[in-house]
C-alpha cells in the first residue's frame, strides 16, 4: 500500500516540530510561510520600494524553495497518491457536523460546504474574499501565519507568537461554532 511507504503521523508530527528548531540552530533561520510573499515580490519586481530592495536570494531563497515543495507535494499527493477511500472521522464528529448541516462525508473535505456551487453564490463569494482578507490581515497584523507563530515562534520561545497561536484557535473555534451554522 502506498500509505505504507510514509511515516505516520506520531513520525512525522514530531519532525515538522524540530524543523524550525534545528534552522535556527544550524543557521538562525526563521521557519514560517508568509514571508514568502515578500520574496516572491522582491524577485519579480525590486523596483519602487525600499521594502523590496534586498537581497531576496540570500535572505529567501530557500524559503522560496521551501514553499514550492509544499506546493509541489501537494499536486503530487492529491494526483498521484490520492487515496479514494472516505477520510475517518469518529462518529462525535460526524454528529457535531451534522447539528451544523454538513451532510456529506465521502470526500477529502464536506461538498456540503465545499464545491464550486457554493462558491459562486454571493454568500460564496463574500467568504471567500472575506476570508482573504482576514488571513492576508492578520499575517500582517500578528507578523506572521500559522505556521511561523506556532512552530518558528513557540521554538524561539516568543510570547507574542504563544499569544498569536492562542487568538488562532480561539478564532478557529469561534469561526466553527457561531459562524459555520450561518453559513450552511
Amino acid at each position: 500500500m502506498i500509505a505504507e511507504l510514509f511515516a505516520p503521523w506520531y513520525v512525522a508530527g514530531p519532525l515538522v516540530g524540530l524543523l524550525p528548531a534545528v534552522l535556527l540552530l544550524l543557521d538562525n533561520r526563521l521557519f514560517g510561510v508568509s514571508s514568502n510573499l515578500r520574496h516572491l515580490c522582491a524577485a519579480v519586481a525590486p523596483w519602487g520600494t525600499d521594502y523590496l530592495q534586498y537581497e531576496w536570494r540570500r535572505e529567501g531563497g530557500w524559503n522560496l524553495a521551501f514553499a514550492g515543495g509544499i506546493l509541489a507535494g501537494g499536486v503530487i499527493g492529491g494526483f498521484v497518491f490520492a487515496n479514494p477511500a472516505p477520510v475517518d472521522i469518529a462518529e462525535s464528529t460526524q454528529a457535531a457536523l451534522l447539528s451544523l448541516g454538513v451532510q456529506d462525508f465521502t470526500g477529502l473535505v464536506p461538498s456540503d460546504v465545499f464545491n464550486w456551487v457554493n462558491l459562486l453564490t454571493p454568500g460564496g463569494a463574500v467568504v471567500i474574499v472575506g476570508g482573504g482578507f482576514l488571513v492576508g490581515f492578520g499575517t500582517a497584523y500578528a507578523g506572521g501565519c500559522t505556521s511561523g507563530h506556532g512552530l518558528a515562534g513557540i521554538a524561539d520561545l516568543q510570547l507574542p507568537s504563544l499569544i498569536a497561536l492562542a487568538a488562532f484557535f480561539i478564532g478557529g473555534v469561534a469561526g466553527t461554532f457561531l459562524l459555520l451554522p450561518f453559513l450552511l
